[in-house]
């Protein structure tokens, strides 16, 4: 198969998005597919404005890629204030050319729901959820409420604007400690643990540094676990249980910042209580082809759903391509699986 892999882009996340991307184009080529790692909002230079066939070579080097994206990182905010389009030069070409794009792309600008909008539009084949769904997933403050009608227990917690006035910790119905976060965020970009009032203010500012409207729910104490869901079908539990404070953006990609199992040591019982309420969540939200859910088990046993991701990580750290090696699907094999599941989930067929 023609296949672009889609990567980069403009939020937070984008440097997990291209080794993400990295290692899906590389482990693609392995399985024979012409892969091409390509940034949503860079595009390639080096590619041709007319795009053709060949632009999906027998021979390729996927790491001279990335480096082309990493080399425009830090020009990313001089061509966003010239009000360029977010697509940029020759990528909507390159993908409809592609049998089918990859997703690789991690963040509120790649995730939530707007490229997928784009390329359901354009009829073009893409892995992951729709839009809809993908939409649904990034806003918390919407997920959270889904999953309560679902039945699928979450943290209690509110959503803040920020033109709203600062409300004291004491006030806003949660507490301390709490969690702080953005909205929309991913990779645990600007989240916050506060345990102190002054802790909560400079939470909230950190987190409306990101965007305007944040998330704050009561602290759960307790072991953190993660659920992927492929076509409909949980897989087995990772716990992730960091070395040091907690699983934030540091401990999620750093190696060996975090000790991670898998299967997870839970009972028979809390292993098919927990898939359970993955396959809730990822149903709840609309969400298809595959998904991985965030949950919290406090010291009672009692599980907490606090998010889903509708492009989950597929770096090495990564917890969705650890799930699948336990139940024997290789990275190589994961990728062609989560393409196949994609397109049956539109009626297509590779």
């Amino acid at each position: 198969m023609n296949i672009v892999v889609l990567a980069g882009g403009i939020s937070p996340e984008r440097e997990v998005s291209i080794v993400s991307g990295t290692g899906v184009c590389q482990a693609l080529r392995k399985k024979g597919h012409r892969a091409i790692l390509v940034d949503v909002f860079c595009g390639d230079a080096r590619v041709a404005s007319e795009c053709t066939e060949d632009c999906f070579p027998k021979e390729y080097d996927v790491a001279s890629a990335a480096d082309y994206m990493r080399s425009m990182s830090e020009e990313i905010e001089e061509i966003k204030k010239s009000g360029r389009e977010f697509f940029g030069p020759n990528v909507l070409k390159l993908c409809k050319l592609a049998d089918i794009v990859f997703l690789a792309l991690h963040g509120a600008d790649g995730e939530g729901g707007t490229v997928q909008a784009a390329f359901d539009l354009l009829r073009i084949p893409y892995t992951g959820s729709g839009h809809l769904g993908s939409a649904m997933a990034m806003d918390k403050n919407i997920s959270r409420r889904l999953f309560q009608a679902y039945g699928v227990p979450t943290a209690s917690g509110i959503a803040l604007k920020k033109e709203n006035p600062r409300l004291a910790a004491a006030e806003n119905g949660v507490g301390l400690p709490c969690i702080v976060k953005p909205c929309c965020g991913g990779s645990s970009v600007g989240v916050t643990i506060a345990h102190t009032e002054e802790e909560y203010q400079e939470a909230l500012s950190a987190a409306f540094s990101y965007e305007n409207e944040v998330i704050v729910e009561a602290y759960i104490h307790g072991r953190e676990f993660s659920a992927g869901v492929i076509d409909g079908k949980a897989y087995p539990i990772i716990e992730i249980a960091p070395v040091e404070g907690f699983y934030d953006y540091q401990n999620k990609y750093t190696a060996g910042a975090t000790i991670e199992t898998c299967p997870a040591e839970l009972s028979k019982e809390q292993t098919e209580q927990m898939q359970s309420y993955a396959v809730k969540a990822y149903e709840a939200l609309q969400l298809s082809g595959y998904g991985r859910m965030d949950f919290m088990m406090d010291e009672q046993g009692r599980m907490y759903c606090l998010e889903a991701n509708t492009l989950p990580g597929m770096t090495p750290t990564s917890l969705l391509p650890q799930e699948a090696a336990a139940v024997g699907i290789a990275f190589p094999e994961l990728c062609e699986l989560l393409i196949e599941v994609s397109m049956k989930a539109r009626g297509q067929k590779r």
